[in-house]
């Protein structure tokens, strides 16, 4: 059985959660603050960390910065729904996702399920093709070399990662990412940024085989 370290301090979120994983089939153990989640790692054996970014005690990036660097675990963070700011600060610590808040039961599972499936071999290694992904170190690589991608970049290829085989419409995408500078992400800037990915990853970008065109809905990734 795969368990599940919650750490929010929101005793609503936490029962309802609880009670929905452990249907699921989930082990899931509660903290809801820095401490007592730093406290219940070093005692227990955890599968994958959902942690809120607000605590009782301490905050979600700090516990995510230890998650990573002593136990090497896949953290899915949740925020408050359009807080980009916390996002994007939580990709750059390590997370492996995020889900805004309010959210929905099965989403949330969906997304489990697709993190614990990257991660749950490779630790944290996963691949699209001969494009390697290190969610722990963030880092993108094809046979071996450095892809440099942008913190853009490499937030779009994260979502194709997430949501393997699904088409994600232009407007997905775009909600998924934004530009870390402060300009507005618009429907030409995500042309571009598809395009610029593409060329990075794929063999022929103008016939790209990884991240596929569904005409008239979006893309999708072709998990290879």
């Amino acid at each position: 059985m795969q368990s599940i370290l919650l750490v929010e301090d929101d005793k609503h979120i936490v029962d309802n959660l609880t009670e929905y994983l452990e249907g699921e089939g989930f082990r899931v153990g509660c903290a809801s603050g820095q401490a007592g989640a730093l406290e219940r790692l070093e005692q227990e054996r955890f599968d994958l960390i959902l942690l809120d970014i607000s605590l009782s005690d301490g905050n979600g990036f700090a516990v995510c910065s230890a998650v990573k660097a002593l136990y090497h675990l896949p953290v899915i963070f949740l925020t408050a729904s359009g807080d980009e700011y916390s996002t994007v600060t939580g990709f750059e610590v390590g997370a492996d996702d995020y889900i805004p808040k309010p959210f929905r039961p099965r989403e949330l599972l969906m997304r489990i399920k697709n993190v614990l499936r990257r991660t749950g071999s490779g630790g944290g290694l996963v691949r699209l093709g001969r494009v390697e992904v290190d969610t722990v170190r963030g880092t993108a690589t094809k046979d071996g070399r450095d892809l440099n991608l942008s913190a853009l970049e490499y937030r779009l290829l994260l979502m194709f990662l997430n949501h393997p085989g699904a088409v994600l419409t232009r407007s997905q995408l775009l909600e998924g990412i934004w530009d870390i500078a402060g300009d507005f992400v618009n429907d030409n800037t995500l042309t571009v940024y598809i395009k610029r990915l593409r060329e990075k990853i794929e063999d022929d970008p103008q016939s790209p085989t990884l991240i596929k065109t569904v005409r008239g809905l979006g893309y999708k990734a072709e998990m290879r």
